[in-house]
């Protein structure tokens, strides 16, 4: 049965500074603990997130062993977390080419959290065998639950056309290898599609506005960098379908770095990978993007330390909004929070140039 929580007052300019000034444990793994917290203690609870782990086969039973240590930290520190999260979101991508080898390898590792998992799909994981033996493992591609007055809403978001998807590659083989590259002009736009938008429709269209809505979704549900695939094609429509409600909070994998933006009433924040961190598509100026102006980009990755520009995040939406403050390795915590007195989430350490660190030289 679906509950609407008390909704909580806004908070003051003082209690978002003193939020977003909150110091958090140190980690080196993008491990993302979430925090509801509302009116009623009883109600406050926190979930684990974890994303991107590109489990890669080599042969027989060798995996590319970097990719896999960030995986099997992430899930040894879930199971340490106190108090425990209710459940624990895997964000996408577990496989690197969606193979049996390596989903079963990376559900293996899985299987180790001991606490309940809720899983979205990404492109690494279905254009293989289009999700299939994926769905075998851990159920349906797209979904929704409740749990203690907030609904929670799971897209498969890395969809396309059915003309690229079944008419254009000799083997399934090739089409997941040209999906699996960066920047491949013969890959193509994801979207959600006209299929799952009327389930969307359909499955939030009895909840009252002020439910607390959180969407789950591998792409950004933004258009920001359609090179690389940081798009989704009807990203519009699928934030019409939103917009209605008071508070909608979209959190997202598959860009490997620090995102945020708010586009009406929705928050849009990215979480980092267990596997590499993603330039930023600055670097690739000739090209035209639509990066949030807000987005400020983390320092690069160290190409000498792997585990740099990788990461994990304290998340709260203590009052609907997404405060969410991530911890870098060998690099300097930043928050990203939502600002009542602006109305959008702010950085709260690197909003001026000044304040920010110069990028790592090696050479």
């Amino acid at each position: 049965m679906r509950r609407t929580p008390e909704t909580p007052a806004g908070p003051t300019r003082r209690d978002f500074l003193r939020t977003a000034g909150a110091v958090v444990a140190a980690s080196s793994l993008p491990l993302s603990t979430i925090e509801l917290a509302f009116a009623d203690p009883h109600q406050s609870f926190s979930f684990a997130y974890i994303s991107d782990s590109h489990i890669q086969h080599i042969k027989g039973t060798e995996f590319v062993r970097s990719w896999d240590r960030g995986l099997i930290r992430a899930v040894a520190e879930t199971n340490l977390l106190t108090p425990k999260p209710d459940f624990v979101m895997f964000g996408g991508d577990l496989a690197q080419l969606g193979t049996r080898a390596e989903l079963d390898h990376g559900a293996e590792m899985l299987a180790k959290l001991d606490l309940e998992l809720h899983c979205v799909m990404g492109e690494h994981d279905y254009y293989l065998d289009l999700g299939e033996y994926w769905s075998e493992l851990f159920g349906p591609q797209h979904y929704s639950f409740d749990h203690k007055g907030v609904h929670f809403v799971v897209l498969n978001s890395i969809l396309t056309h059915d003309e690229w998807t079944h008419n254009r590659w000799p083997s399934a083989e090739q089409r997941m290898l040209e999906m699996a590259l960066l920047d491949n002009p013969n890959g193509s736009p994801f979207m959600v599609g006209e299929t799952q938008r009327a389930w969307l429709a359909k499955d939030i269209e009895g909840l009252p506005r002020d439910t607390p809505l959180v969407v789950f979704s591998h792409s950004p549900i933004q258009k920001l960098f359609k090179s690389w695939n940081f798009w989704t094609d009807d990203a519009e429509q699928v934030q019409a379908l939103l917009q209605p409600f008071d508070n909608v909070n979209v959190v997202y994998g598959h860009v490997h770095q620090i995102q945020y933006n708010q586009i009406g009433n929705i928050a849009f924040h990215s979480v980092m990978a267990t596997s590499w961190p993603w330039p930023y598509p600055q670097s690739y100026s000739q090209l035209s993007n639509t990066m949030p102006k807000l987005t400020v980009p983390m320092n690069r990755a160290d190409p000498f330390f792997e585990r740099d520009a990788t990461g994990w995040q304290m998340i709260d939406l203590e009052t609907g909004r997404v405060a969410m403050r991530y911890t870098l390795n060998n690099n300097t915590d930043r928050t990203v929070a939502f600002n009542p007195i602006t109305g959008r989430p702010e950085d709260t350490l690197y909003q001026e140039p000044g304040s920010r660190i110069p990028p790592q030289v090696r050479f």
